[in-house]
């Protein structure tokens, strides 16, 4: 075999390998059970927010730890810790996802993203009105 042959070989074993570890890491949607089951590994869960339970956030003392309590498609909640500044509108998402793992009874987040579909919602019922971001429904 020719050396160009051998090294297509290899930089083909290559890519395989991180395409399939690309897809293993790639996280479905857990619950909290899940992602505690398995701490070592990296999860997205959805949710939504327990807006009844105070927010851990002291911009004066460090900008950089949000927490929040977030209860999960089935019911569980936990404490999620943030390294990051508090999302703007935090309170207005309806539901959130957090991309991170388990670290004894918390949840540490290295992703927040809010699910907002409030800034999709129409100002108007007639057709042809306008979304409430401004832009113009399709017809």
């Amino acid at each position: 075999m020719k050396k160009i042959h051998i090294a297509l070989i290899v930089l083909i074993a290559i890519l395989l390998g991180v395409i399939i570890s690309t897809v293993s890491e790639s996280g479905t949607y857990v619950s909290f059970k899940t992602a505690t089951e398995k701490p070592d590994r990296t999860y997205h869960i959805i949710g939504k927010v327990n807006l009844q339970k105070e927010f851990i956030y002291n911009p004066e003392k460090d900008a950089n730890v949000f927490g929040f309590f977030m209860t999960d498609t089935i019911g569980t909640e936990k404490r999620v810790l943030y390294n990051g500044t508090k999302p703007q509108d935090f309170e207005l998402a309806e539901r959130i996802v957090v991309v991170g793992k388990m670290k004894g009874d918390d949840f540490i987040a290295s992703q927040v993203l809010m699910k907002c579909p409030s800034k999709y919602n129409k100002t108007g019922e007639e057709e042809g009105g306008e979304w409430s971001n401004g832009s113009q429904r399709p017809q």
